[in-house]
């Protein structure tokens, strides 16, 4: 039982022998009986959290997924087990188990007078079941399989919603699943590869090593099974779908926090799911990044957990703020997050609060009750203790008005994509191609993925000879890209000759990593380059690296090995030892791998040397392993006589102090004594400083700024926007003053007196994993439920106090202004000879 203290373990043991004599019925909202109770909640003003079932785990198990009937009554699946009904209409809920042979369901819906049950284990077969109740008493006594799905476990089949228009299921699956083996249409176009340049490693630990392209997948589907269509591909594990008022489809999608630390880590998110979308999981090394123009970005990227079930609050008896919200579980951290998603051209983006956390809060899935107006959730997963709450407001209600200009500047963008998107169903149609071309050139980035893509649904030979009178130069690169991708090694010659004319100095840096895309895609899938091609493609983009653009940088670099530029080696190696985070010295790391030419004794010494280096920082289960494959993999290419030579440099390295340690003691420093110099006016702060600084305090290994850093705390990136002098000194220098809950630890006391002060990241039946160090998140300390005496927030932030006692009031400075520009160099802070100007 979780959180149970010692003083109650005789009388639950007495109670379980009662339930098993049948001497009474289980009573719930009973919060010591296992559960984590209401009182430990945190929730925003006016809401309230209520225990409505403890679920007596040995005999209705742990529940994963719920749905509401129309009678207003709830549905749950056991993870492992049977299907329950739930009246919640009474003082205390009535939980009968269904007489049905089927169940391990991770998706439920009522719909078309059925109960679909999407199996994910058990002994029947997975896939998704129509349960219907032929002769109205109330039981379901008719189970067909109507879509079989192969895959399984926590990546396998997931939820059931029903469509916008009502005619459909829309359902998906994780990277473990395949695609049904009847596919009748595809928004996506079916030509999805791996297309990486300079190839990928698989997981270090070996996980998803043979899963590839699609990956996870949203698809929809008749009533009776048939029609199955395929809407989205590239997720990891997204668990859960929603729609919001608009039609618009959403996800939560999973991260892989084995990759912590490393490039190719991305965080959870949210995805707007637009027609035919591509979110580019890959395994390994492999993943897309969001700026790729073949990949979709995230509307919100939310950071480490483990993403279950989500739903819009429509329905919900709340201020219209949370009415709006789409509502998103994160098992792992035990959060519930309220997105709030804002129109962005003809997608979303938006800002997310935690809107309901505890320790441990293992959320599974959630439902709105349209009768009381009641957020439901369930707690469980993985054999650990269920129960099942409702969110209720009772404050006053406040409404917020809609800005009706850009809700009309929104719909005609949607439109358009809306329109776009029309010819990626059905058969080839002509008039897409007109459309489809012009508006690649289109500012909006849903815009333009839907014209490419609309383009691909089309016969080659409609459109290949149209790419030569595009004049936009990344509306020719993304076309280029649409005939990579559906061409044959015969349109090279016109792929080629339309990217040359591409002018770099012109294009914006989206513009820029759209043309090098372009020739990647053409080298991967239409021919590798010969020696004229190479040479005109290494004269167009010539010293070009590095531009500051990390992002351009990162495909520049991959070009510039890939096409065997002479100097270019020199010039990454320069740039990887050179990067202030280990998120882009790693990246150079994998990039440089294979380069086979460009190496001299030094320039080896330089990278390998690295390698040394890095030991001392820390990520994900996998990210020890994939530093050492990269050395491994690199060293293939050096030749032996080089490798006698740097053998002082290839041993085993000594373990060394890390560079804070090594790091003069300057001051205890204080806010008061800071002030002064932070907010002076009259001095200009120093952009190189200020970035060294926040590299050297070790920031970037739990905050992000930019695209860079970690994720295990607040992204700084808007902190300067947001908070002043004072706040920023504060936080940093006393960060145990104010505490987010999103960010908050927990304090468990054991039975035999030991402490554990951490965030509970994974748990399994009665043991939590709990991170106690955000420096190194792979190391867990294991605490087991059953010994736990109390629980509290702790009153401790997990970043590490002190950290600013080794630097000078003018770096303190430096990194403040660093921080207040958001680490823009371009920012007015640095451009003014007055920094608080």
């Amino acid at each position: 039982m979780l959180l149970q203290p010692h003083r109650y373990r005789l009388t639950l043991f007495a109670l379980a022998a009662c339930w098993s004599l049948g001497v009474f019925h289980w009573k719930p909202a009973q919060a010591e009986l296992g559960v984590t109770p209401p009182e430990q909640f945190s929730v925003p003003a006016g809401f309230e959290v209520q225990l409505v079932y403890d679920v007596p785990n040995k005999e209705q198990g742990s529940w994963v997924s719920l749905t509401v009937d129309p009678k207003g009554r709830l549905l749950a699946s056991d993870q492992n087990g049977s299907l329950y009904r739930i009246d919640v209409s009474g003082d205390k809920a009535d939980v009968q188990p269904l007489k049905v042979k089927i169940g391990s369901a991770q998706g439920l819906l009522f719909a078309f007078d059925s109960l679909y049950v999407n199996v994910n284990g058990g002994k029947q077969a997975n896939g998704v079941y129509r349960l219907r109740d032929t002769n109205g008493d109330d039981q379901f006594d008719q189970t067909e399989l109507i879509l079989p799905l192969d895959g399984g476990g926590e990546h396998g089949p997931h939820a059931l919603i029903l469509s916008a228009d009502g005619k459909r299921i829309l359902t998906c699956g994780g990277n473990m699943t395949k695609l049904p083996k009847e596919v009748a249409h595809s928004r996506v176009p079916q030509v999805w590869a791996e297309d990486h340049l300079l190839g990928r490693m698989p997981d270090a630990r070996g996980h998803a090593a043979d899963r590839m392209a699609p990956g996870g997948w949203i698809g929809s589907f008749f009533p009776d099974g048939s029609d199955f269509e395929l809407i989205a591909s590239g997720f990891r594990n997204e668990y859960d779908i929603a729609l919001n008022d608009q039609g618009e489809l959403f996800s939560y999608d999973a991260d892989m926090e084995w990759d912590v630390g490393t490039p190719w880590y991305r965080p959870t998110r949210v995805t707007h799911v637009i027609s035919a979308a591509e979110f580019g999981w890959r395994n390994g090394t492999g993943k897309w990044p969001a700026y790729l123009p073949d990949s979709f970005d995230a509307a919100v990227n939310i950071g480490a957990g483990s993403p279950t079930g989500i739903c819009f609050g429509y329905g919900t008896k709340f201020p219209s703020k949370y009415r709006s919200a789409l509502f998103i579980a994160d098992w792992s951290y035990g959060n519930i997050h309220a997105v709030h998603l804002t129109p962005d051209g003809s997608t979303y983006t938006g800002t997310y609060e935690t809107f309901a956390t505890a320790a441990p809060l293992p959320v599974t899935d959630m439902v709105v009750r349209p009768q009381d107006g009641a957020l439901y959730f369930a707690v469980g997963g993985r054999g650990t203790q269920s129960g099942l709450y409702r969110v209720i407001y009772t404050g006053d209600m406040v409404d917020e008005t809609i800005d009706e200009m850009a809700d009309a500047k929104t719909q005609k963008a949607v439109k358009l994509r809306k329109r776009l998107e029309s010819f990626h169903t059905g058969p080839a149609n002509n008039k897409a191609i007109g459309p489809a071309i012009r508006h690649l050139a289109s500012p909006d980035r849903a815009i333009r993925f839907a014209a490419r893509t609309a383009l691909e649904h089309q016969p080659v030979d409609q459109w290949r000879d149209k790419i030569e009178t595009i004049e936009n130069d990344q509306a020719r690169a993304l076309a280029v890209v649409a005939l990579a991708r559906t061409g044959t090694a015969d349109d090279k010659a016109i792929a080629m000759q339309a990217l040359k004319r591409c002018d770099w100095d012109s294009l914006s840096p989206q513009g820029r990593i759209d043309l090098l895309r372009a020739y990647a895609l053409v080298a991967i899938r239409l021919g590798e380059f010969n020696d004229d091609e190479s040479a005109a493609i290494a004269e167009q983009i010539s010293g070009q690296f590095p531009t500051g653009d990390d992002n351009v940088d990162r495909e520049l670099a991959q070009m510039l090995v890939y096409l065997k530029v002479p100097g270019a080696t020199q010039q990454i190696v320069h740039e990887m030892l050179a990067a202030p985070s280990q998120e882009n010295q790693i990246f150079y790391a994998l990039t440089l791998r294979g380069a086979s030419q460009g190496w001299d004794e030094p320039t080896y010494r330089d990278y390998f040397g690295w390698f040394n280096d890095v030991q001392s920082a820390r990520g994900g289960m996998s990210f020890g392993g994939f530093i050492k494959n990269i050395k491994d993999a690199a060293l293939e290419n050096v030749p032996a006589e080089i490798k006698t030579k740097l053998a002082d440099v290839l041993a085993a390295p000594k373990v060394k102090e890390t560079e804070t340690e090594q790091r003069e003691f300057v001051q205890k420093w204080t806010v008061d004594d800071l002030l002064g110099t932070v907010s002076d006016s009259n001095r200009k702060p120093n952009f190189e400083n200020g970035k060294s600084v926040f590299a050297t305090a070790q920031c970037y290994k739990c905050h992000r700024m930019g695209i860079q850093g970690g994720i295990l705390g607040p992204d700084l990136t808007g902190a300067g926007g947001r908070f002043s002098h004072k706040d920023l000194l504060t936080a940093m220098i006393d960060p145990n003053q104010a505490i987010s809950d999103q960010y908050g630890s927990t304090q468990f006391l054991t039975e035999d007196g030991k402490i554990v002060v951490g965030r509970v990241v994974n748990m399994s039946g009665n043991k939590l994993r709990v991170m106690t160090n955000m420096l190194d998140p792979s190391s867990l300390a294991e605490v087991n439920t059953e010994e736990i005496e109390t629980t509290q927030p702790s009153k401790t932030s997990l970043m590490p106090s002190g950290l600013l006692d080794t630097f000078t009031a003018e770096d303190i400075a430096d990194l403040v202004a660093y921080l207040r520009a958001g680490g823009n160099q371009a920012s007015p802070i640095y451009q003014s000879t007055v920094a608080g100007k």
